[in-house]
């Protein structure tokens, strides 16, 4: 074990070292996640990437496909079907760009709308919850740790 423990927290377990410790922590919060998610596809309807797709949405009128998946460093492919099923909910609609009519322009219907309200129950209210707790040197200490975290799993998930 690394010099970085200071022993088994009940809670969390037996220490296992700096760096396992760490991935426990991120598979805490991804089952939470995750979990949740499935918890606001039986109570809201819409599951917490849906939701967060829907917020993008909400707060960029307009905006197409690919600036999404842009805005979420993810693959427009990925988006895809998120967006299938916001649009087969009629919560999204698709019209076409007027100055290239191959781009699709996205938009909330009134039923979005009404969605993309903050609501308890979801992820982003847990989220802010807990960041009304955090100092703002702490969250941006937290954020620089996440931000070179996912730029190194993408470029060992997708080695050139």
């Amino acid at each position: 074990m690394d010099s970085g423990n200071r022993g088994a927290d009940p809670e969390q377990g037996p220490a296992l070292g700096r760096v396992l410790d760490f991935m426990r922590l991120l598979w805490a919060l991804d089952h939470g996640l995750q979990s949740t998610s499935k918890r606001m596809e039986a109570t809201l309807g819409i599951t917490g990437p849906q939701r967060l797709v829907l917020r993008i949405v909400g707060q960029f009128p307009g905006t197409s496909a690919g600036e999404v998946s842009s805005i979420l460093h993810i693959h427009p492919s990925t988006l895809t079907g998120v967006l299938k099923r916001l649009q087969a909910r009629g919560l999204i609609e698709r019209e076409a760009d007027p100055s290239d009519a191959r781009r699709a322009r996205l938009r909330l219907t009134a039923q979005g709308q009404m969605l993309n309200r903050t609501r308890s129950g979801t992820v982003e209210a847990a989220i802010r919850r807990v960041l009304a707790q955090v100092e703002p040197e702490k969250m941006q200490a937290v954020q620089e740790v996440l931000a070179l975290l996912a730029e190194e799993v993408t470029r060992q998930a997708n080695p050139e």
